[in-house]
């Protein structure tokens, strides 16, 4: 059989069986209920390791002390710089990651100190670059259980769509590293291009003005939502599990193409 011939039996079976549990559904005299709420979905894990980290207080970047943990965070922007204004003082974060755990962690412990070093990673470049100020950003982490980060950080990615996340495709290149020899003539990232100061990056061409990516900027606050209080946040979040533990969903938890738009 060839490819497109199996691809058209498999499409021709999956017809079949949802067209026979249709029929199951309209003669047993009892319904199925609207929604089966299954703690063990990925989709579900990833909505409550996310509510769980936008519930942790936020505290100053610039104060972060070493501790246990692998998992997932979320950087915040306070300040008065013009180019973040939409979302000064709110709560969409500016950025979210993870930390992946060592190989083999099962205890917080033996996770390390993942996500404390990623923060710093974050402190540092900050305070080295210009346009903004250390003082101006403050953060969450939540440590988690050993891989449930990446389901998180997926659903915190699609809500908030983070202006610094390379996912916008807009004002990425915070996480990148010094190039090494071989990759000196890569293009800057826009990061680097608006908040100049890692040595590295000096020498490298612009992939695009800083003029464009501004205006980028602008057009993507323009058209996604802004969260202003953390009430947004667990509305948002509500509808979220509303749409995740409903029988008749489909996969919707994928990190989006475009950003969501504003309501």
């Amino acid at each position: 059989m060839t490819g497109p011939s199996r691809k058209g039996v498999l499409n021709a079976i999956a017809g079949m069986k949802e067209r026979l549990e249709q029929l199951e559904q309209d003669v047993d005299p009892v319904r199925l209920p609207d929604a089966f709420f299954d703690p063990a979905e990925p989709r579900l894990i990833g909505h409550f390791v996310a509510l769980a980290l936008i519930s942790q207080d936020r505290v100053r970047l610039d104060a972060i002390q070493p501790f246990y943990g692998a998992g997932v965070y979320a950087i915040y922007y306070t300040g008065p710089e013009n180019i973040y204004g939409p979302i000064s003082g709110t709560e969409t974060p500016i950025y979210v990651g993870k930390a992946d755990p060592p190989v083999g962690a099962t205890s917080v412990v033996q996770q390390e100190t993942k996500l404390y070093v990623r923060l710093n990673e974050h402190r540092r470049n900050i305070d080295k670059v210009a346009g903004i100020d250390l003082a101006d950003f403050e953060c969450r982490a939540l440590a988690v259980q050993s891989g449930y980060q990446a389901a998180a950080e997926s659903h915190l990615i699609n809500l908030f769509w983070p202006i610094w996340n390379n996912e916008t495709k807009i004002l990425f290149g915070l996480g990148k590293h010094g190039d090494s020899a071989k990759t000196r003539s890569n293009n800057k990232s826009p990061w680097d291009t608006i908040h100049p100061g890692r040595t590295w990056a000096e020498g490298n061409p612009e992939a695009k003005s800083a003029e464009d990516i501004l205006a980028d900027v602008a057009r993507h606050f323009g058209r996604t939502r802004i969260f202003g209080t953390n009430e947004d946040v667990f509305a948002a979040f509500a509808e979220g599990i509303r749409r995740a533990d409903r029988i008749d969903a489909s996969d919707e938890d994928e990190p989006d193409a475009e950003p969501p738009e504003v309501e």
